[in-house]
């Protein structure tokens, strides 16, 4: 997504909302959340169950990729970012981070492939071309399709850094925009392989084992599973007030019960 139409779709949907909460003589505190589509899902049952129990406050969340968020935090655009992937020295400046849980990347492929399992070398060279037909892993005699996530996904980069080590994605790759996007496409293509969000998996496509171990809330607690990464909420300096007190929560044992449920790791 390029970066001014990003933040600014960002922006537009901010003044949206607060048009709206606004003309609706509402008298919320507001804070918004924007960043990883991966984190989304588990934002938006913290958001919603928050609002429950503080009536006077409005948690407004929005996706566009951890890249983003972490760029509209910075720039005070937001007041929570959030991101599925550590942050870059270059992207720390001022910003604090709150891992709020952990979570597995799944290698996913259609449910009518044989393979049932890869190692992190052959996906690093499915995934850079160097292997270009299933018959070469075990499986039909076809194509392999690789799917991957946008430029400033935190999934992409967190992918990359531990699969890919530097070495460059195949050109011709299908890129998809969310982590739900790259599940649907998987579905619908027999020979596809993408990766996606733990929290988003469904019996709809196939997870496959890494390096023999198979994905799960188990083998990312016992550190089996290496295919895992930090979800977290990053605010631009200690945040203070409304803000400070919804991130708190979110760590204390209502909002990690939450976490827990989406089926992403708790950081207590």
């Amino acid at each position: 997504m390029n970066l001014k139409y990003g933040i600014g779709l960002l922006i537009i949907l901010i003044i949206i909302i607060a048009a709206y909460t606004t003309g609706t003589g509402s008298n919320y505190e507001r804070i918004e959340i924007g960043g990883s589509t991966s984190v989304q899902p588990v934002a938006e049952k913290l958001a919603e169950k928050y609002m429950e129990e503080h009536p006077n406050v409005r948690v407004d969340v929005m996706g566009g990729g951890s890249g983003l968020g972490i760029r509209s935090v910075s720039q005070d655009i937001i007041a929570i970012g959030s991101s599925s992937k550590e942050l870059k020295a270059s992207e720390k400046d001022g910003l604090v981070t709150y891992p709020i849980g952990k979570e597995g990347i799944v290698i996913a492929v259609n449910v009518a492939n044989p393979v049932n399992g890869l190692t992190k070398s052959q996906l690093k060279d499915i995934f850079s071309g160097n292997i270009t037909n299933w018959k070469q892993v075990g499986g039909p005699d076809a194509e392999i399709n690789v799917i991957i996530r946008e430029d400033g996904s935190g999934t992409r980069s967190a992918f990359e850094d531990m699969v890919m080590n530097k070495t460059e994605v195949r050109s011709d790759a299908i890129v998809q925009t969310s982590t739900e996007s790259i599940k649907v496409a998987v579905k619908q293509d027999p020979y596809a392989i993408g990766y996606i969000s733990l929290a988003h998996m469904s019996a709809d496509v196939k997870a496959l084992k890494v390096d023999v171990v198979y994905p799960s809330i188990e083998t990312i607690k016992d550190g089996t599973y290496q295919l895992q990464r930090p979800f977290l909420f990053i605010t631009n300096g200690e945040p203070e007030g409304t803000v400070k007190e919804f991130i708190d929560w979110c760590l204390g044992p209502e909002g990690q019960e939450i976490v827990e449920e989406e089926n992403i790791v708790p950081v207590s």
